[in-house]
């Protein structure tokens, strides 16, 4: 057995496939003054080229991944238009009279060499955008064709030193059994992706194999736990045909949940609603049993464009959103861009510490007319179902106010225009940060509703970047400052008699359930994939042993012996689980 890193879930038996290096020998190759003209047409061509083919990757895998995975490859055409990195092709051609593919080839070495220097995981794992989007270009620049996968269907592990997202856009993920690579971690974007596609992957295998893996190698991963098995006995491949079978016989059992209300054995009911970054999201939301949708990520629909969406484009996607929802609430999220998502067309000053800075409803309140314009867009599709709105990164009453002030102005607009809207929509808190948690029973008089975003809540509580592999150890959900901070918020929302959800990843980790109905959480928003496990675990529990277990975990004094506690409540799934 080798130890490596499970980046992605799941079990496969199968075949080695390795996939050669997407790396090109490239000629030391100078030219004469005369000829720098045409190297630069030559390179600029080959972005152009690149950045077109990108773009149609994205709109490729959109549809099997979600909007929200597919942004990825804004990272890779935001890297072919970064000053710094043409500065230093275009330097290296300028100055040394190198041809265009030396000059990216060059580039791309001092790069990568400087990010793997970096005692920084993530950082590590942005050096393989950086190889993927100047391998690509250098694709185009020697006219060499890509590696390419296995054209026959026999299902096969794919084997790689590492795997850009461009190489898995074209993996079909029906022959695809599981994916191993040498370099990456749970941050890499292959990871992203692959857990996206549901295709297990185990990582980080560099230096632990004591000879290289082979096509035609039969092997057994297992990503949950990160453990590779080369030419395994036939009591490893038994046993693991056996976790397999019960994995998929889950799936179908879980699959069967979708039409059941989530309703605990002593008859408590939950609504289970989806995160969701697109319509599409929200068809395979539905399909999972959704009801409703209690985050729309509204910033998707301002990327991957030249300029802000107009309110009638915004409109016609709130409106189909609605309409999909039956009747169940739809919760919109307003634009919250800044910290790791920017827009091309909107220049956001460079920040020491963007996360902190200026991102979410700060940038709305400071841009009234594109705020307004979201806004009428969302009061537009009101007519047609259920919509709240709900406002990012609030960290104070005055915000809360004065949005809530845009949003009056907004219906007397469409008043004026003789546009119809619901005045019954709600304007609600997404409580994300620490100020809005404390302040929380002020903030109650004034929100109509709470949504607790426990992502950024836990990296702000205990001071953690979430993405920094360093520290990405004490970033714990179960900390009992962020068990104290989410008791806080919704003790003020049942006294003020709003209701509240979780839209967080923490409101899709079974082990929490206990802690929700404890606290006596209404909503839990999760992505899709997370559904039904979670509405399972609803469906299995109670209501009252488990307000007992919340309890007896907020009177643990350490993270890990809450998290030990609520692995323990869990337990073993006696009829589903591995």
């Amino acid at each position: 057995m080798i130890q490596g890193i499970g980046a992605a879930a799941g079990v496969a038996i199968g075949k080695a496939f390795v996939l050669p290096a997407w790396e090109w020998d490239v000629p030391d190759r100078r030219m004469e003054k005369v000829d720098l003209a045409k190297e630069f047409e030559r390179l600029y061509e080959g972005i152009r080229t690149s950045k077109t083919e990108i773009e149609f990757m994205k709109n490729e895998i959109k549809e099997t991944v979600g909007v929200a995975e597919s942004s990825i490859f804004d990272a890779h055409i935001a890297i072919l238009e970064d000053p710094v990195f043409m500065s230093e092709i275009q330097g290296i051609i300028e100055r040394q009279y190198k041809a265009a593919e030396v000059a990216v080839k060059e580039a791309i070495d001092h790069f990568v060499t400087m990010f793997d220097l970096l005692d920084d995981e993530y950082m590590k794992e942005r050096a393989l955008d950086i190889k993927d989007v100047g391998n690509r270009l250098l694709k185009h620049l020697l006219g060499t064709p890509e590696i390419t996968l296995p054209s026959d269907t026999q299902p096969y592990i794919l084997v790689a030193k590492e795997l850009s997202p461009s190489q898995l856009v074209h993996l079909n993920p029906e022959n695809v059994l599981g994916m191993v690579t040498m370099a990456g971690g749970k941050t890499s974007h292959s990871a992203i992706m692959a857990r996206a596609l549901g295709i297990p992957l185990v990582s980080g295998l560099e230096n632990k194999l004591t000879k290289p893996l082979q096509t035609g190698d039969l092997l057994v991963i297992d990503g949950d736990d990160g453990r590779l098995y080369l030419d395994p006995e036939q009591e490893i491949i038994d046993r693991y045909t056996e976790i397999a079978e019960k994995q998929r016989r889950r799936k179908e059992q879980l699959q069967l949940l979708a039409s059941v209300e989530a309703v605990t054995r002593d008859g408590y009911r939950m609504r289970l609603a989806g995160n969701i970054s697109s319509v599409k999201d929200f068809e395979q939301a539905i399909k999972y049993g959704a009801q409703g949708v209690g985050l729309f990520r509204t910033e998707f629909l301002y990327m991957d464009r030249p300029a802000f969406p107009t309110e009638d484009e915004q409109f016609e996607v709130y409106r189909q959103i609605v309409e999909k929802a039956d009747g169940h609430p739809v919760v919109i999220r307003t634009l919250d861009i800044g910290g790791d998502k920017q827009l091309e067309y909107f220049t956001i000053p460079e920040e020491e510490n963007p996360v902190l800075g200026y991102r979410g409803i700060r940038i709305s309140l400071d841009s009234k007319e594109l705020f307004k314009t979201q806004l009428t867009a969302i009061l537009r599709a009101s007519v047609y179902g259920q919509i709240k709105i709900l406002l990012p990164m609030v960290s104070s009453l005055e915000e809360l106010k004065r949005a809530k002030g845009f949003v009056e102005e907004a219906k007397r607009e469409l008043s004026d225009r003789g546009l119809p809207y619901s005045d019954e929509v709600e304007v609600g808190v997404m409580i994300e940060v620490p100020a809005a948690a404390a302040i929380a029973d002020l903030l109650a008089r004034e929100a109509d509703f709470f949504s607790i975003g426990t992502n950024d809540l836990v990296q702000y509580v205990l001071a953690v970047d979430r993405m920094n592999e360093k520290i990405a150890h004490m970033y714990n959900s179960y900390h009992p400052a962020v068990l104290r901070m989410l008791r806080q918020t919704v003790s003020a929302a049942k006294e003020a008699g709003i209701p509240v959800s979780v839209c967080g990843e923490m409101a899709g980790d079974e082990k929490a359930l206990p802690i929700w109905l404890h606290l006596g959480v209404d909503t839990l928003s999760m992505s899709p994939q997370s559904l039904l496990r979670v509405k399972h675990r609803i469906l299995n529990s109670s209501l009252k042993e488990a307000e007992e277990e919340g309890r007896y975990c907020y009177g643990l004094s350490t993270s890990e012996e809450i998290e030990a506690e609520l692995t323990r409540y869990l337990g073993k799934d006696p009829v589903l689980g591995r």
